[in-house]
C-alpha cells in the first residue's frame, strides 16, 4: 500500500516542480511531511490515497499529542491540501478531504510591555534633559516630543517619523494619522505631548531660520533628517530611546518603539478604555488584532470579581 502512496507522491511532486516551479527545499518538505503522514496511516491499515477527513484529523491530533507547534502542524495541513488538490485535478480522487479541516490556530504572544512607573522614568528623564542647555537642545526637545507622542497615541513608530510638518498647524488637542492602507485616523493628544510639541516646533522654527538652503524635501516632515527619505530614521529614534532606557535605569533590550505602542494600549486598557476604542486608536482594521490586549481584561475581571462579589470572600483565608 506505501508502494502506492509514494507512487503518487512522486508524480505529486514532479508536477509541482515542473508546473508550478517549486523550490527544491520546498519540494524536500513536502515528501518528508507527506512520508510522515503515509507512516501514520499505515499503523491504521489506511492508505493516503483513500484517506478520508477523519483520517487525516487523526494525524493532526497525533502531531498535537507529540507536542508539535501550530506552525509545524500548519505546514503538514498545506502539504496536505496541495496533494490531494493534484488528486483532485488528475480524477483520482471525486473529493478534497482537507477541505473541511481547520489549520491549527497559533497562541498568540502576549506583547512585551512596561509599566506605567517605567513609562514615567523615561518621560521625566526626557523631560529633564529637554530642560537642559547645550548645543544639542534641538535633539533633546526631539527626542522628548517623539516618546510623548508615541506614548500619548499608541502610533507606529513609521508612522510616527513620517509625520508631516503641517501637523502643527491642526487645531486642538488632536492628531491626525495616515496609517496603513492610506487610511487616516483621528488621535488625542495628552497635556504633555501638546507642551513637548510645541517646545520642539519652536526651537525647530528658530533652526530653520538659521539655514537659508534648507532641504525642501526635509522641510516637508515634523522630524526632518538628511536621510533618503527626508525625516528621522525609525532606526535611529530607536537607538536613541535604548540609550534614554539605560540612562533611566531599564534595561535596554525591554524597551523600543514598538514597546511603548504595547504600553500605551495595556494602560489604557487598564484604566477603563473599551476595546473597539483601542481598535480605532491603534489604526486595527480587525478587531481581531486589537484582542491580543484581553488579557489585561482578564485580569481587570478577576479582580472586580474578588473585590466586589459577595461570595469571593468564601474562597479567601479569613482567619
Amino acid at each position: 500500500m506505501a508502494g502506492m502512496d509514494q507512487a503518487r507522491i512522486e508524480a505529486f511532486l514532479e508536477m509541482m516542480s515542473a508546473e508550478r516551479g517549486a523550490a527544491k527545499n520546498t519540494l524536500t518538505s513536502y515528501a518528508r511531511d507527506l512520508a510522515d503522514v503515509v507512516a501514520f496511516l499505515s499503523g491504521r491499515q489506511k492508505r493516503l490515497e483513500t484517506a478520508d477527513s477523519a483520517d487525516l484529523s487523526a494525524y493532526l491530533a497525533h502531531l498535537t499529542e507529540k507536542g508539535y507547534e501550530a506552525a509545524s502542524q500548519a505546514r503538514r495541513l498545506s502539504a496536505l491540501r496541495q496533494f490531494f488538490r493534484f488528486l483532485y485535478s488528475e480524477g483520482l480522487r471525486g473529493d478534497d478531504p482537507t477541505a473541511i479541516l481547520d489549520a491549527p490556530k497559533k497562541r498568540l504572544s502576549l506583547p512585551k510591555t512596561l509599566t506605567i512607573e517605567e513609562v514615567d522614568r523615561l518621560l521625566k528623564l526626557a523631560a529633564d534633559e529637554a530642560a537642559m542647555d547645550g548645543p544639542d537642545k534641538l535633539q533633546r526637545l526631539r527626542r522628548l516630543a517623539l516618546v510623548e507622542l508615541l506614548y500619548a497615541t499608541g502610533m507606529r513608530v513609521s508612522e510616527l517619523v513620517a509625520l508631516p510638518a503641517h501637523v502643527l498647524r491642526q487645531e486642538g488637542g488632536f492628531l491626525m494619522i495616515r496609517g496603513k492602507g492610506a487610511k487616516e485616523r483621528l488621535v488625542p493628544l495628552s497635556a504633555p505631548a501638546i507642551d513637548a510639541l510645541k517646545r520642539y516646533s519652536e526651537a525647530r522654527r528658530c533652526a530653520q531660520a538659521d539655514k537659508a538652503d534648507e532641504n525642501p524635501k526635509m522641510a516637508g516632515f515634523l522630524f526632518p533628517a538628511a536621510s533618503k527619505e527626508g525625516h528621522l530614521p525609525r532606526q535611529v529614534f530607536a537607538r536613541e530611546l535604548k540609550d534614554l532606557a539605560v540612562r533611566a535605569g531599564l534595561a535596554p533590550e525591554a524597551v523600543s518603539p514598538h514597546v511603548l505602542r504595547h504600553a500605551f494600549a495595556s494602560h489604557l486598557l487598564q484604566n477603563g478604555a473599551d476595546l473597539r476604542i483601542l481598535q480605532e486608536l491603534l489604526g486595527h482594521s480587525d478587531i481581531s488584532t486589537t484582542q491580543i490586549y484581553t488579557h489585561v481584561l482578564d485580569e481587570k475581571l478577576q479582580i472586580l470579581v474578588e473585590t466586589h462579589h459577595p461570595l469571593a470572600k468564601y474562597g479567601k483565608n479569613t482567619d
